[in-house]
């Protein structure tokens, strides 16, 4: 022989069907092997899989997938997006997280898959992704599930944050990085429903690309896959976007917006001649509110201006902040009372309500910071890095698929708030199960330690039993069942209103 075996190894084949028996300090206990037996540690998932299927979010997601292989060894799509998809819901964030799920002998089968992809295979295979066809492909499975909630009143949170890179990747320069002065970055803008946290797009900029204007494309171009029934009564946005060329663009579209400005001299200055007028209105929480008309000189037209002031030693700041603020005029400092000093705030704004409204309405604002914080900790956001910027731009999208899937799926079990992934995941998915099929069905045995098993296997049954209900009207269209379910997990911010499914779904099935 060419290539001899070599010499076997001997192994001493035991009876597996007899138990072993081992001393612990409790008492002998008897251990028996089932090699055999087909378990997962992800053992609740099977409930989001069946959501998945009721309510037609992953079928159509790889059957428009722009993934063609021409090797006859290559991956099939729904095995590579299957494989991506879990490894984002089940905590995974970076490839290598992917091959976590090679142990799972039940939720790849559930979902229709033959086989799970390596992460190589994964990295490899959304290389193949068409780039134009691609941006169609994620720009409509982001936005088209949430058109119907969008025919009722809401507000579009515009923002951006910085993910540090620790590599060579494509658009890793320096820019503005308050966190790590210095490191190469990326740039995520995003654009969010807000209130119910769900993502509507994300574009992927290079680290020196943080400002409000770099993501102005991508707003532009939102707002023009956007009917005039679901145009946002609100653009909402932080410092970095009251600028002219963002404010211009929105009101060359009729769109109202509500923006931070910055404390330049000649806002100043307005704020010098307010404080010293008597027309300041109480608006809560110690805050007090007067507006004004304002045209700086980078403006094409006059603005209304709210300020808002409120006592210094009610302020939220730090002690210490990590960026210098601007100085204020002297004119500014001589305006106290028994109170101190007072901190402004300056908003600019096409809107003509109430300026009453205006300081709650921004603070809300800062709810995009919480969505942030769980896409980049505890989503992909904070990984699945390619040396190219078209697959980093592509897992970000898929990132915010999966993360729009899975909170809806949460709200349908706890409709009363948002429950972030670091809460719901260990509720809703950490548990042993065990497969046996018998005379053609399979039976799936469960058990969770969570101290809310209880309760939670309650709200599971409720979530099955409804999706079947569902499943077997056969009087309903696709796009009308998935409107039933957003009334469900959205019951809260619809208040109880089954929203309409917009005639370009309808059409398309």
């Amino acid at each position: 022989m060419a290539h001899p075996f070599g010499e076997p190894v001997k192994v001493e084949q035991s009876d597996l069907q007899e138990p072993c028996r081992i001393d612990t300090f409790l008492s002998p206990v008897h251990v028996r092997w089932v090699p055999e037996a087909v378990i997962t540690p992800l053992g609740q998932l099977p409930f989001f899989i069946d959501y998945l299927k009721q309510a037609d979010l992953f079928d159509p997601f790889v059957a428009q997938a722009p993934i063609r292989f021409t090797s006859p060894n290559a991956p099939d799509p729904r095995d590579l997006l299957g494989t991506l998809v879990l490894s984002i819901v089940t905590g995974g964030q970076r490839y290598a997280h992917v091959n976590a799920l090679r142990h799972d002998g039940i939720n790849p089968t559930l979902l229709g898959m033959k086989k799970v992809c390596s992460d190589d295979s994964v990295r490899r295979g959304l290389s193949k992704v068409e780039v134009d066809k691609g941006i169609d492909w994620l720009h409509a499975h982001l936005l088209d599930p949430l058109r119907p909630i969008l025919q009722e009143p809401w507000v579009l949170d515009v923002d951006s944050t910085v993910k540090p890179i620790y590599g060579q990747q494509e658009g890793a320069v320096v820019g503005y990085n308050p966190k790590k002065p210095g490191r190469p970055s990326h740039v995520y803008h995003t654009y969010a429903v807000a209130g119910p946290r769900l993502v509507l797009e994300v574009d992927v900029k290079p680290g020196n690309q943080h400002h409000g204007s770099h993501g102005l494309e991508g707003l532009e171009q939102l707002l023009d896959r956007l009917s005039a029934a679901e145009r946002p009564t609100l653009v909402r946005g932080d410092i970095s976007y009251g600028t002219e060329t963002v404010m211009h663009a929105l009101e060359r579209r009729g769109q109202p917006w509500l923006f931070r400005i910055r404390m330049t001299r000649l806002v100043q200055k307005l704020v010098v001649k307010l404080a010293s007028e008597t027309g300041w209105v109480a608006a809560g929480k110690g805050a007090e509110v007067a507006e004004g008309e304002l045209q700086l000189a980078g403006w094409s037209n006059k603005r209304r201006v709210v300020v808002i002031r409120q006592p210094a030693a009610l302020s939220s700041r730090p002690s210490k902040p990590t960026v210098e603020q601007p100085k204020l005029l002297p004119g500014l400092e001589l305006v106290t009372d028994a109170r101190g000093e007072w901190d402004y705030v300056v908003l600019a704004t096409s809107l003509d309500w109430d300026p009453l409204t205006l300081p709650q309405l921004y603070r809300d604002r800062g709810d995009a910071e919480n969505l942030f914080d769980e896409l980049k900790n505890q989503w992909g956001w904070g990984g699945f890095v390619t040396q190219d910027m078209k697959r980093t731009q592509i897992t970000a999208r898929i990132t915010g698929i999966v993360y729009n899937w899975w909170s809806l799926f949460v709200r349908m079990i706890h409709p009363e708030a948002h429950r972030e992934a670091i809460t719901s995941r260990p509720q809703l998915i950490d548990s042993v199960a065990r497969a046996t099929r018998h005379g053609g069905q399979t039976t799936l045995t469960v058990s969770s330690s969570h101290s809310a098993s209880g309760q939670l296997q309650s709200r599971l049954n409720g979530v099955a039993d409804f999706l079947q209900k569902l499943c077997s009207a056969p009087q309903l269209s696709a796009a009308e069942r998935w409107c039933v379910i957003l009334g469900r997990a959205l019951v809260k911010y619809l208040k109880g209103k089954v929203p309409t499914p917009p005639r370009r779904l309808l059409h398309s099935e």
